[in-house]
């Protein structure tokens, strides 16, 4: 038994013009969302921002007290 393995573009032209044009906004959206996520960089502004408390506290209590803080 063979199995036929249909493109994308197959599937898609087996659609109706109005199903395409919905396959084709949501390609369209996925694109946008991908470059907005991929535009972002990871902000480390934040990094020994606790080191006046290292000698006071242990990192978990740091961990605990730092989401105490933010959520001030």
């Amino acid at each position: 038994m063979s199995t036929s393995v249909k493109s994308l573009e197959e599937l898609i032209s087996e659609l109706p013009p109005t199903l395409q044009s919905q396959v084709r906004d949501y390609v369209e959206f996925l694109l946008a969302r991908r470059a907005r996520s991929g535009a972002r960089r990871l902000r480390q502004d934040w990094a020994g921002a606790l080191k006046a408390y290292q000698q006071q506290y242990t990192s978990v209590e740091l961990q605990h007290l730092s989401l105490k803080w933010r959520g001030e």
